[in-house]
Parts: C-alpha cells; sequence; structure tokens
C-alpha cells in the first residue's frame, strides 16, 4: 500500500530507511565519504521536512504496516520530477517498484503533467537497467556540485506519457 508522508513521525520512519538503503547501495558507487555527506544534506529530517516546505510530495510503500520503501516528487516545468525512489532490497524484484511506478504516472496524469523526470548516477547500472525497462529514456549526462567538493554525476532520464 503507498500513502503520503508529510508529519514529523513520517519523516521519522523515512530517515534511518533512507539511511540503510543508502548505504546498503551507494557506498560501492559513491564511496562512504559522499553518502555521510548526502544523507545529512539530502535525506535527514532537517532536509526532508525543507523540501516538504518547498512543494516536494512523499509517499512511502508499506507491506504490513512496515515502511519498506519510498519516493519523493515535485512538478517542475510541466513535467513530474522523481527526486527519490527508493525500496529495500528484500522487496526489489517482487512489483513493488513498478507499482511505485504506476502510481507516480497516475500522480503526473492527475497533474496535468507531460512526462517524468529523474537524475540517476551513470555508475548505478541496476538502477538505469530498472529505469530503461519502466519506459525512461536516457536524455544525456549532467553533473551538478553539491558542495565540500563532491559532485552528481547523473543521467537525467525521462519518460513522456501518453
Amino acid at each position: 500500500m503507498i500513502k503520503p508522508l508529510k508529519t514529523p513521525a513520517d519523516i521519522d520512519l523515512l530517515v534511518p530507511l533512507g539511511r540503510r538503503i543508502w548505504q546498503q547501495h551507494y557506498t560501492p558507487i559513491i564511496g562512504s565519504e559522499q553518502v555521510t555527506y548526502m544523507l545529512e544534506k539530502f535525506q535527514s529530517a532537517s532536509a526532508v521536512a525543507a523540501q516538504l516546505r518547498e512543494g516536494y510530495l512523499y509517499f512511502g510503500q508499506f507491506v504490513e504496516d512496515k515502511l519498506v520503501g519510498y519516493f519523493a516528487v515535485q512538478p517542475r516545468e510541466g513535467k513530474l520530477f522523481l527526486s527519490k525512489f527508493y525500496l529495500l532490497d528484500d522487496f526489489r524484484g517482487k512489483g513493488m517498484g513498478k507499482s511505485m511506478m504506476t502510481f507516480i504516472e497516475a500522480l503526473a496524469r492527475e497533474k496535468g503533467l507531460t512526462a517524468i523526470s529523474l537524475t540517476v548516477n551513470k555508475f548505478n547500472a541496476g538502477s538505469i537497467a530498472a529505469y530503461d525497462k519502466m519506459g525512461f529514456e536516457n536524455m544525456g549526462p549532467t553533473v551538478a556540485e553539491i558542495g565540500k567538493g563532491y559532485i552528481m554525476d547523473d543521467f537525467i532520464m525521462e519518460k513522456v506519457l501518453s
């Protein structure tokens, strides 16, 4: 079941989940120091609360009342920007990611948006393959400085909604 996440209690649920997923998934890709920095900058309780105030919408994927994944979106320039899309390893490959994406597509259509866009690390082969399978097209590279000498070296991916 997918539910909105917007209260301080919701944030307290998703922050440790994000930390667990990030440390497991991203440490081999970008290293533990950058993971620690990015968790504080983008996934901490204060960062999530600020994003909610900025118009991001957070949703959680629950199984038997346990949060097992979450995503965050924000309407931007006629598209829905998918900022976060995370699911615990144990729940991958079971249709939950597809269910989450179906929800995101319906939300975009409901808001009258024409596409979903996202950024994904260039070396995150598994996620890139999953987005390809879900109908996203690689629109090319982008590099963003995020502070303390770190960058996000990503591809922009987009799915046009029919």
